[in-house]
Order: structure tokens, then sequence, then C-alpha cells
């Protein structure tokens, strides 16, 4: 993975403090990793964690103060080797799914010739709305890399799938798609 970018899409669900190992794993493999936060997932986990692991300022806000004339979403979009978006919420999905762009990861989802890679996690009952199952079928007949949630235990309470798959086969599963 060296010299790989990837831009890491990280949304508010309770997984969301799972995405602080992933960055560290991928730095530690020789990735440039470009952290990008729903407001959310900074209720879940502080920017400042992962602008520490990935070793680059962490991305939330589309209006923000961008160094050089590009903006930061088109940049972050056109320089993208991967997007990956780990913990991806049903909302994020929906709107990946049908083109909306209400935040600054789903304009770079909308903008990146990148190849995507999302990682579910969410509320079994969530996950298997026929809603949510179309939004996952839409999105893998665009080619993108879903990847399976796993039973167990749920931030919720519930017993069930949903949870977020284990982050080192996050992690082979980014690195492979890479090589």
């Amino acid at each position: 993975m060296k010299d790989k970018r990837i831009v890491l899409g990280v949304t508010g669900s309770i997984a969301a403090y799972k995405a602080a190992d992933l960055t560290s794993l991928l730095v530690k493999a020789g990735a440039e990793v470009r952290v990008v936060m729903t407001e959310a997932a900074t209720r879940i986990i502080a920017p400042i964690t992962l602008k520490t692991l990935s070793r680059n300022p962490v991305s939330v806000d589309i209006w923000a103060e961008e160094q050089g004339w590009q903006p930061g979403h088109i940049e972050l979009a056109d320089t993208a080797d991967l997007l990956a978006v780990v913990p991806a919420t049903a909302n994020t999905i929906a709107c990946f799914a049908h083109g909306l762009a209400p935040n600054l990861l789903c304009n770079i989802y909308l903008a990146t010739p990148a190849p995507v890679l999302i990682a579910p996690a969410m509320n079994g009952k969530m996950l298997n709305h026929p809603a949510t199952r179309k939004n996952l079928e839409i999105l893998s007949e665009r080619g993108h890399r879903i990847l399976d949630t796993e039973q167990g235990m749920l931030a919720c309470g519930y017993e069930g799938q949903g949870k977020l798959a284990e982050v080192d086969y996050i992690f082979r599963q980014i690195r492979d798609f890479l090589s």
C-alpha cells in the first residue's frame, strides 16, 4: 500500500471509533490516509484522534478554508486511489445511492473517479429495511465493494446482523483491493 492515497470516510455510526485502529494500520502499511468525517461522526470520535493517527488534517466542513485554489472536495476526490467509507451509516448509503450531497463526504463521493469500498454498520432492522437493501444493491451494481456486516451484540442492545466487520478484515480487503 506504499504511496497509495486512501480517503477514509467516517460516518456517524457508533462504530466510528474503530476508524482509529484502521487509520493506524493503513498508515503503518505505508498508505497516505486523508480522513473525511461527517458532522455526526465527530460526536463519536474526535477529529484530533484521526488527525494524529493519519498525520494529515481531517476534513469535516465543505466550507472550511482551503490552501490553494482548488476546492478541497475536488482535490481529495481527484487524488484518491480509493474511497473507503468505514463505517457507513444507512443515511450515507442512501445519499450515495441517490446522488445527494448534504455534506463533504457525499460531495467527494460524487466527484471521485476512484474505486469505492463501503463497510456498513447499523442496527439490524435498519440494515434489513427494504430501502437500505435496495440502496446497497444500487451501490453494488455501480461496482462498489460492499463488505458484509457481522452478527453479534449491537450498540443498541439488540443481537443480530449489522456490526461493522472486524478492522483486520477491512484492512485486508483494502490491501487486496489496492494490489
